[in-house]
């Protein structure tokens, strides 16, 4: 503890961010109670048992990865007592598909790297390779900063087709869950920045190998409970009132409330204290995840994470997972569709039927026996739509009642990383707030 806390606060809701503010504010001296609406912890990085041929197996809720630079997520699970090096697959970043194709970025300094990964992209003629270093170099003589108003599709416009198909439309829908006609390039540039060229590592992929419950909210829990704060699972706030220089949270007095919560749990509960806040946090927009899992007995894919080519009507998932580099689930796949509106339309059956059909078209030399679907998850609101000129809430609301969240106003999209910084930032300023 740093002798800084010493109040008595009320963390709403426990996934990555109000993890986070419990756990620092507890490691400040404050005394925290945390409340939780699910009957688990982890939000929506969690781990799920879900019912399968009769039984019982467990399933991460949805494919969730982290990258090098989440450094601020890496340091929380070490203080909770994870070691990352054992929890997480660390690989260099591989854009790469089935037939071994894409973007291989090679170790040592980030820009060298950038520049012998685009030029050894036997995906791509020379004058593409030259043209999207040009670009980068453009965009990094301009601080990686443009119009706000302007779309990836439009940022992007001039640069060879394959190019944007192959690295710059997939990267968008993976960081921003936004396609690129409709995401923000300012958004995607500070990722670019900070993933690519923020220093040797950070753009390393980190892939779990244990479940999410195992990298954050079973350790985190563990480690709140051992130094006295109160968690409360399956309780849904009902009301958040003031109370003089404090506030009462459905009857119990606290000297501040930090809502970690969803962003429509967090309108919710202070519609009558910050209505202006309110509002604005119910305007935001989502996009939905889908996670299909499918297991083919024998199968094993060239490596743990493989680009697929999409966007087209039979082509619905942009990245596929082999579990049996990550956790040893040998023939376990795992098919990510993000900004997956349409296929969620489209409906379960229907969007399944297109994956196998991709698999076996993109996959089919790797597939060893036939393809059956064990379970899909879909997450409808993972993410806010990261579009241009979005207007996302403050942190601060009142005096001594803040709000931590992805969706929370900063620079960058809806991640765990930008989930647990936002939680860390409202423990240590809420009294100041």
């Amino acid at each position: 503890m740093d002798g800084s806390g010493g109040g008595s606060v009320a963390v709403v809701g426990a996934g990555w961010s109000g993890l986070a503010a419990a756990v620092e504010a507890t490691r400040r001296g404050d005394r925290v109670t945390l409340f939780e609406m699910a009957g688990t912890l982890g939000g929506r990085a969690r781990t799920v048992s879900l019912e399968v041929d009769g039984g019982q197996r467990v399933f991460d809720n949805g494919q969730h990865i982290l990258i090098g630079a989440y450094c601020d997520t890496l340091r929380l699970m070490q203080a909770v007592g994870v070691d990352p090096e054992a929890a997480l697959l660390r690989l260099r970043l591989n854009l790469v598909d089935g037939r071994g194709i894409g973007l291989r970025l090679p170790g040592g300094n980030a820009v060298g790297a950038f520049f012998r990964g685009v030029m050894s992209h036997q995906g791509w003629d020379r004058r593409s390779r030259l043209w999207l270093l040009w670009v980068a170099t453009r965009w990094a003589a301009s601080g990686f900063r443009c119009d706000p108003s302007l779309t990836v599709s439009a940022l992007c416009g001039s640069m060879p087709a394959a190019v944007r198909q192959d690295l710059i439309e997939p990267l968008c829908v993976a960081a921003l869950n936004t396609t690129a006609d409709e995401a923000s390039a300012a958004v995607f540039l500070r990722v670019l920045r900070d993933a690519l060229f923020s220093g040797p590592g950070s753009a390393d992929l980190l892939l779990p190998r244990w479940p999410l419950g195992s990298l954050l909210a079973e350790p985190a829990a563990g480690w709140l409970a051992e130094r006295g704060a109160q968690i409360l699972s399956g309780r849904r706030v009902m009301a958040i009132e003031p109370d003089g220089s404090g506030w009462q949270v459905d009857g119990q007095r606290f000297d501040g409330v930090l809502l970690c919560c969803t962003a429509s749990e967090a309108s919710r509960l202070v519609r009558s204290v910050a209505p202006a806040w309110s509002k604005t946090a119910a305007a935001l927009r989502y996009e939905p995840i889908v996670t299909l899992f499918i297991e083919s007995a024998g199968t094993r894919l060239p490596q743990p994470m493989t680009l697929l080519q999409s966007g087209a009507a039979d082509r619905p998932a942009q990245f596929v997972f082999d579990h049996g580099w990550l956790s040893d689930q040998h023939g376990l796949l795992s098919f990510v569709i993000s900004a997956a509106q349409p296929w969620v339309d489209a409906g379960a059956d229907e969007t399944a039927a297109a994956i196998v059909r991709q698999a076996q078209s993109q996959l089919g030399e790797y597939i060893k026996s036939p393809l059956k679907v064990i379970k899909a998850l879909t997450e409808k609101r993972a993410t806010f739509r990261c579009t241009p000129a979005m207007q996302r809430p403050a942190a601060h609301i009142a005096r001594g009642l803040m709000a931590a969240g992805d969706y929370i106003e900063g620079p960058y999209p809806a991640t765990l990383e930008s989930a647990v910084q936002s939680g860390l930032a409202v423990a240590r300023g809420w009294r100041a707030a």
